[in-house]
């Protein structure tokens, strides 16, 4: 355990009016940028899209499954990945089973996309216990309509993504590993959030986020940051089942 620098009650207190001030304005620039956010126009989906679900094909619409709202999270799982799903992602995911009844009672369809055969991720959804509806992209123009994918094309046009490739990080090769491919196949999933509304039998795209915004991070690390100790910056991730004890 590092070194800490120990004070009085009073010298805590003192410290944390200040950041307090600091928490205070960040929230009221939260609300702003949530206004913002609600404020973004409807765009129409005027695509027909099919998707591969554990119940069969699928529409955009029938996804809604009921509801008026729906919210996906796009976790990095391309259809040359040979393992499975990024470890990060897979971080997610594990916490998403429990908001599926609080979204559901308030008219939002909560589910997982990924461009990997619906086969792959029954299989993959299977193993992590995961109970959230996870649809499958492939062979479809979805992820690329939608930026939760690069074509090789789009990728071979981003100078930072050509720059990983060829002069990748320790941990960005041992990632490769864990998913099972090239980092020119792995690094053209975008993982993102995504959310749709449904008026009237028409779709609506209203809102999408990708990394490195923080939403789009385990929640373990929202919790981490309110320990006592910082935690080191590091970029490995673990699934679930594959912590080394």
């Amino acid at each position: 355990m590092p070194d800490h620098k120990i004070g009085t009650r009073k010298e805590w207190q003192a410290a944390r009016d200040e950041l307090a001030k600091l928490e205070s304005e960040q929230a009221v620039r939260n609300e702003e940028v949530k206004k913002k956010r609600l404020e973004l126009p409807w765009v129409p989906v005027e695509k027909q899209y099919e998707f591969d679900t554990e119940d069969g094909k699928k529409t955009l619409a029938e996804l809604f499954d009921g509801r008026s709202q729906l919210l996906a999270y796009n976790i990095m799982f391309g259809p040359d990945y040979a393992i499975g799903a990024c470890p990060g992602c897979t971080s997610l995911a594990d916490g998403l089973d429990g908001s599926l009844v609080h979204l559901s009672h308030r008219d939002v369809t909560l589910l997982c996309f990924s461009r990997a055969p619906i086969e792959r991720l029954t299989a993959y959804k299977r193993r992590m216990g995961w109970q959230f509806p996870y649809v499958s992209t492939n062979n479809t123009d979805f992820a690329f309509d939608y930026g939760l994918a690069l074509t090789e094309e789009q990728a071979q046009q981003i100078p930072e993504v050509q720059e990983m490739i060829k002069n990748p990080p320790a941990w960005l090769q041992e990632w490769a590993g864990q998913v099972g491919a090239e980092l020119k196949d792995g690094m053209r999933e975008n993982p993102s959030w995504i959310a749709f509304a449904l008026k009237n039998g028409t779709v609506y795209h209203t809102y999408t986020v990708s990394a490195p915004d923080p939403f789009v991070a385990p929640y373990f690390n929202f919790l981490l940051e309110r320990t006592p100790i910082a935690q080191p910056a590091e970029p490995r991730a673990w699934r679930k089942d594959e912590y080394p004890d």
